[in-house]
């Protein structure tokens, strides 16, 4: 017996040593370049060794309250280790999570400290160990997140002391279930990566004209039929696309199908019983749901199933946008009230979402319910009356306990400075300074750069990284007002998971970066490298993404002479492919290693591919050959400073017809942007001018815009971005003599849009142009 034990000794002593020793050659490769945090902690120091995660380790809590954390840690760390954990409230574990009353009680703080032989979470409260816990996850091998057990594995972390807190106390992600259904789990799903990703605002946009998803026990219609429907222009779309573009994910998936009567329905809903379970499994991730029943516009669904809920019976309801209920009947408030009455005690929340949004007034206008509740009230305009409608919305959500949030529309006609504006509308500028000068706090996600369902272009990540420069101009009370960023997932066009995933990542994680980590220390290239850094443990979760976009080259490229073909992967696990004959390039394609001289004209086409086999789209780049530099006009400064500004207003189709509208105004205007006067009404925009290039060189222009937009440069079409789209960028380069060039920017627009003209010298430096006309 005594020659087994030592022998057994001994051997545990090889396994320690062979881990000692494991550490200390891994601990070369521990630096915070290697560990690729995002968000990015506000206070990070590595050491050299390595903390080991072994089998039996203790997990010990210092609150009852952070039991569901500590099972939470158990459900990351079993999974692929096979390891068994114990937890306990006594002694000092291998893992300690601790509530500390002494630090700093803002929500989500945190302290951690990793030695060799210990890890130590300590915050003031539940969300702060939930944060330390996602770092804890992200400083693992990528293989934590199989969900099968992983053998052959050291998992070591490296030793680090790490102080952290959140930018913003709202870090949030709008689901819209309402145009097309997410499961149970797709949604869970979802909220994992969120706490992954310290995410801790789960806006659910439960209803609207497409679909009624929540059941509510006093209107059982609403989910009876009202979450069922027959395939619509947007699911037409859908399948359409998914067939041109043969593009799986744009098919409508087969489980959110069922068929009743020999007709094909479109649907689902959640049970109250699922919401709870939904609730329940947020909260133990440190993530608070916010329901969203949209009102008093986007209720089709309502209004169809229920009487005296809308201005007019429905065979006579004008049809518009919204479908607004009618806020001049009791009836129509009583059935609000009664389905919110359900929400409250459903939801813990202390936020509810009112929504409130493109509500077209024009049945109220032709109500006498309506007109006659503006008279009895007072109230001029039917703006005054939405206003009227939700502060009577308001006034019952205090009553229960709750705030209420708005989107950016509850401005019109008057708010209650206690509720919070969600500013959503990027082309209405003013929002964010007039609803702080109110004394409203303000929940910031532009259309522009934080609907998620818009197309990503070239710069998307960096706009959202970037997007909150406004908060510059605020003062320290005002910047108090802002609650936080929120990226938004609109159904319409999002059919499956599968490309909800690809739509939202990786911009998801730029909203998780922007709102934790501190503006004091953003740096794109940084950011750039830990968002690359997770695409590994995103393939592992089994989440889709768009990955990093090639750089080095605009769409049309110009050279003088001989040039070198230059491309960039922000990625640097990708293998480039590429041709120069037309056809699209394949992994049997020729790889890109070295740049690629060329002397004449030629076309080359791009992708890269991930080791798992993952592509990128397709990236087209033509040079074109100049003889030499485009001589400047052969004049004096221009005497007048900016550009002249030709507004056009009209049902514009294209950037050619203009002129052939009615004419607004001419004004001189600094810059290349949309004035905020022309807000989201139809309009055509021409700017004409000279810019000034100080050198000779090689000029890169990038033109952004929703709709379509042209640039001349020289009185040569450079860009062609015509046409109707949400937002695209263009890019080309022109070879250009040092002096005064003329340029002519066109645009037209239907409903709100954006413009925006980029310029670099040869270097890649973005230099600002200076404008005469």
């Amino acid at each position: 017996m005594h020659i087994i034990n030592k022998i057994l000794i001994l051997g545990s002593w090889l396994v320690v040593l062979l881990l000692v020793h494991t550490s200390c050659t891994n601990s070369v490769d521990h630096s915070e370049r290697t560990l690729k945090l995002l968000p990015e902690p506000a206070q990070l120091t590595v050491g050299k060794e390595a903390f080991i995660l072994q089998d039996d380790m203790i997990i010990s809590i210092n609150a009852p309250s952070l039991k569901s954390a500590a099972d939470y840690l158990v459900s990351i760390l079993q999974r692929a280790t096979g390891y068994k954990f114990v937890v306990t409230e006594e002694g000092r574990g291998h893992i300690q999570l601790c509530i500390d009353e002494k630090l700093p009680h803002k929500e989500g703080n945190y302290t951690l400290k990793v030695t060799s032989n210990q890890i130590h979470i300590s915050s003031a409260n539940y969300a702060g160990v939930i944060a330390a816990i996602s770092t804890i996850r992200q400083m693992f091998p990528v293989e934590i997140e199989a969900s099968t057990v992983v053998l052959d594995t050291v998992w070591s972390i490296p030793t680090v002391s790490i102080i952290d807190e959140p930018r913003f106390a709202w870090r949030g992600i709008l689901l819209d279930v309402a145009r097309h259904f997410f499961s149970k789990e797709e949604v869970k799903e979802l909220l994992d990566v969120m706490a992954l990703y310290k995410m801790n605002k789960f806006h659910w946009h439960l209803t609207d004209d497409q679909g009624w998803r929540i059941e509510i026990k006093k209107y059982p219609l609403l989910t009876e039929k009202g979450a069922w429907r027959t395939f619509n222009d947007q699911d037409r779309i859908c399948m359409s696309r998914s067939k041109r573009e043969q593009n799986p994910s744009l098919a409508i998936p087969s489980d959110k199908l069922r068929i009743i009567e020999g007709d094909t329905l479109y649907g689902g809903f959640y049970t109250q019983e699922d919401i709870h379970e939904i609730i329940r499994y947020a909260a133990v991730r440190g993530i608070d749901v916010i329901p969203e029943i949209d009102m008093p516009g986007h209720m089709q669904t309502a209004v169809n199933l229920y009487a005296n809920v809308s201005c007019f019976p429905q065979k006579e309801a004008p049809m518009n946008i919204s479908s607004p209920v009618c806020p001049g009947k009791e009836s129509a408030l009583e059935f609000c009230k009664n389905v919110y009455d359900e929400i409250f005690r459903l939801f813990p929340s202390e936020y509810v979402h009112l929504g409130a949004d493109e509500v077209s007034k024009k049945n109220w206008e032709k109500c006498s319910d309506c007109q006659k509740r503006m008279k009895v009230n007072n109230l001029k305009t039917e703006e005054e009356l939405q206003s009227w409608f939700i502060h009577q919305m308001e006034q019952y959500f205090n009553e229960n306990g709750k705030r209420l949030i708005g989107w950016d529309e509850i401005l019109q006609g008057g708010v209650s400075p206690t509720a919070t504006v969600m500013w959503w509308q990027s082309y209405e500028k003013e929002v964010v300074k007039k609803s702080i000068a109110q004394g409203n706090s303000v929940i910031l996600c532009p259309n522009y750069d934080f609907y998620l369902d818009y197309s990503e272009i070239g710069q998307s990540t960096r706009l959202i990284c970037e997007s909150v420069s406004l908060l510059d101009s605020l003062n320290e009370s005002q910047s108090k007002q802002i609650l936080g960023v929120q990226g938004n997932i609109w159904g319409e066009f999002i059919p499956s998971r599968e490309r909800m995933h690809y739509m939202a990542f990786p911009r998801l994680l730029a909203i998780a970066e922007t709102g934790w980590s501190q503006a004091a220390n953003y740096n794109w290239k940084s950011f750039q490298r830990r968002m690359t850094g997770q695409f590994n443990r995103l393939d592992a979760l089994g989440i889709d993404y768009r990955m990093a976009d090639l750089e080095g080259f605009c769409n049309t490229n110009t050279f003088i002479g001989e040039t070198k073909v230059n491309v960039i992967s922000p990625d640097p696990d990708v293998v480039i492919h590429y041709t120069d004959d037309g056809t699209e390039p394949t992994e049997k394609s020729a790889v890109y290693t070295t740049p690629i001289s060329i002397r004449d004209s030629a076309s080359f086409a791009f992708r890269a591919y991930r080791p798992n086999g993952k592509s990128s789209k397709v990236f087209h780049a033509s040079y074109k050959k100049q003889n030499g530099y485009i001589p400047a006009v052969d004049i004096k400064a221009p005497k007048k400073k900016g550009l002249m500004l030709t507004w056009y207003e009209g049902d514009i189709p294209s950037c050619q017809v203009i002129e052939n509208y009615h004419l607004k105004e001419k004004r001189t205007i600094d810059d290349i942007y949309i004035p905020s006067e022309v807000g989201n009404s139809k309009v055509g925009l021409i700017f004409t001018g000279y810019f000034y290039v100080s050198v000779d060189g090689i000029y890169s222009f990038s033109l952004s815009s929703d709709e379509g937009s042209t640039l001349k440069v020289d009185e040569e079409m450079i860009i062609d971005n015509g046409g109707r789209h949400l937002r695209n960028e263009v890019s080309s380069q022109r070879a250009l003599a040092k002096g005064w060039h003329p340029l002519e920017v066109r645009y037209f627009d239907f409903n709100g849009g954006c413009l925006s003209l980029k310029m670099h010298d040869a270097s890649g430096k973005q230099i600002k142009p200076i404008y005469n006309h």
